[in-house]
């Protein structure tokens, strides 16, 4: 019987927080109704390599360099073909720029010499590659297969979705495992797009706009944080 009533619980939560999440995704409609990928690309190859490059950096600082990255160094072979300090000598101004190097190069030598200069379109395959995490392998198979494992969860991500409510994890894996099973399967390439665009926009690391976000009525950080103020007066 316990079980069966903890069963029931969960189930009742699950519902609970699918529901908040179809009025989160109907107000970020409004707001960022044609949210896409930040990053500037031309190919496959290009998009691969660019979210490599976006860990712990900006999109506006990856589409800075990577123009002169791609005319050098435009297809896998080429890359396969370079000295690893002339791709540090590009990317120098990205996070990790030295390990991320020795990654693409590496991971362009496999693309070549295993799947013919082309990207794969599995999560399995992808997250084989030097330097491709659960968030670069859904990214890929987001934009150019229509087809993501999960959604992306970066740091907008985590932080926004623990602000909501949606999730209490702290592992990127885990969080993507909850919010895969409140949004809509149909929605979650522009959930990932959506959610940095607020971020960017509203729900910010420091200081966010609480008072004029759209999300504030279902947002657990917003009633904690009114609660205490009003604890003060």
């Amino acid at each position: 019987m316990k079980k069966t009533l903890n069963k029931t619980t969960q189930e009742k939560d699950l519902t609970t927080l699918k529901n908040k999440g179809k009025k989160i995704v109907k107000f970020l409609k409004t707001e960022f109704p044609n949210a896409k990928c930040g990053l500037n690309f031309k190919s496959p190859f290009e998009l691969l390599v660019s979210t490599i490059l976006s860990a712990q950096s900006t999109d506006k600082r990856v589409n800075m360099i990577t123009p002169i990255l791609f005319e050098k160094f435009p297809t896998p072979e080429k890359m396969a073909q370079a000295r690893i300090e002339e791709i540090e000598e590009i990317i120098r101004s990205i996070g990790l720029f030295r390990s991320k190097a020795r990654n693409i190069h590496q991971l362009s030598k496999i693309l070549v010499d295993k799947y013919d200069g082309k990207v794969p379109s599995t999560f399995e395959e992808l997250i084989k590659l030097p330097g491709v995490g659960r968030k670069t392998a859904n990214v890929v198979l987001g934009e150019l297969f229509s087809m993501p494992r999960g959604i992306v969860v970066d740091t907008h991500m985590k932080r926004i979705s623990k602000r909501l409510g949606l999730t209490t994890q702290n592992n990127p894996a885990k969080i993507e495992k909850e919010l895969n099973e409140i949004i809509p399967k149909n929605d979650w390439v522009w959930f990932s797009h959506a959610i940095i665009s607020f971020g960017r926009k509203t729900c910010t690391a420091i200081n966010p706009k609480c008072e004029s976000c759209i999300l504030k009525d279902e947002c657990v950080y917003y009633k904690k944080k009114k609660k205490k103020r009003s604890k003060k007066i």
